[in-house]
């Protein structure tokens, strides 16, 4: 498998995470393993800030962590973002307007205070547990698009993602990144250049790493800038068949251990 990487990056949801959710103790392990013999580990997530506990909690230690595709950087030790990259109010307006103008019946929510908050329209569909602190309906249009903005969520009822997200990226024509990780039809908006792969180049550039010595992981189609970056792009089995057309390896599923699996040979632990 030629020489050991100098980073590893892994996304979270449908790679790492089994499909309830849970991170088996055999991932855990050995991302210990590798972190405390010296090579940094880093999730790479379309996740909020707000997320990550849930895998924090299953780990030994919790992870350097680029969320919201990309938009913010995050060290969990000192609860500090190195970096946001977020949408302007003015251009929130701007995608608002264009995809009302495009996507009947579309609605929004945003990912806002670096991801540690989200604002969202009434109608807009919550997928997963509300936290009350942290997640509320918006009282007027206006407040949609009042503040930065790391992510921007739109949905328009039960969509083929693909189609979706390309009715999107048509209406949008480079004004910003749309890209999705659901099968549930949602797309996720960020500001323009904003992917997983700057995220990470960023983050590899500040450690000193080139981009040939780094080995990233992931399953879905905002993966594939990042695993297109990387020196080394690996899909999980499971994964979407646009992330397969670009990988350079395939491990097994998210619910056999894939990644798990591909590092023990990689690094000769197990």
């Amino acid at each position: 498998m030629g020489e050991a990487p100098r980073l590893v990056a892994t996304d979270i949801d449908g790679t790492l995470l089994r499909d309830d959710r849970t991170l088996s103790p055999r991932t855990a392990a050995v991302l210990a393993r590798i972190s405390a013999a010296g090579t940094p580990v880093v999730l790479v997530t379309g996740r909020p800030i707000r997320w990550l506990q849930l895998v924090y909690d299953q780990l030994a230690e919790p992870l350097p962590a680029i969320c919201a595709n990309g938009a913010v950087v995050y060290d969990p030790v000192t609860d500090e973002v190195l970096r946001a990259d977020p949408l302007a109010p003015e251009l929130l307006a701007e995608v608002a307007r264009r995809l009302r103008a495009e996507v009947p019946g579309v609605s929004f929510a945003v990912e806002i205070v670096d991801s540690r908050q989200m604002r969202h329209e009434a109608h807009y569909p919550l997928r997963w547990d509300a936290d009350a602190d942290a997640i509320r309906a918006i009282e007027s249009p206006e407040e949609l698009l009042a503040v930065p903005a790391v992510k921007l969520l739109a949905r328009a009822g039960e969509q083929d993602p693909d189609v979706f997200v390309r009715v999107v990226a048509g209406a949008l024509q480079g004004l910003a990144e749309a890209t999705h990780s659901s099968y549930s039809g949602l797309v996720e908006i960020s500001a323009a250049g904003v992917t997983k792969a700057a995220g990470l180049a960023w983050y590899a550039t500040r450690l000193g790493i080139d981009e040939r010595d780094v080995l990233a992981f992931g399953d879905m189609p905002n993966d594939v800038p990042m695993l297109t970056w990387a020196g080394r792009a690996v899909a999980v089995a499971n994964a979407h068949p646009a992330v397969l057309a670009i990988a350079d390896e395939v491990t097994g599923a998210n619910t056999e251990d894939g990644v798990a699996a591909y590092l023990e040979q990689v690094f000769g632990v197990a």
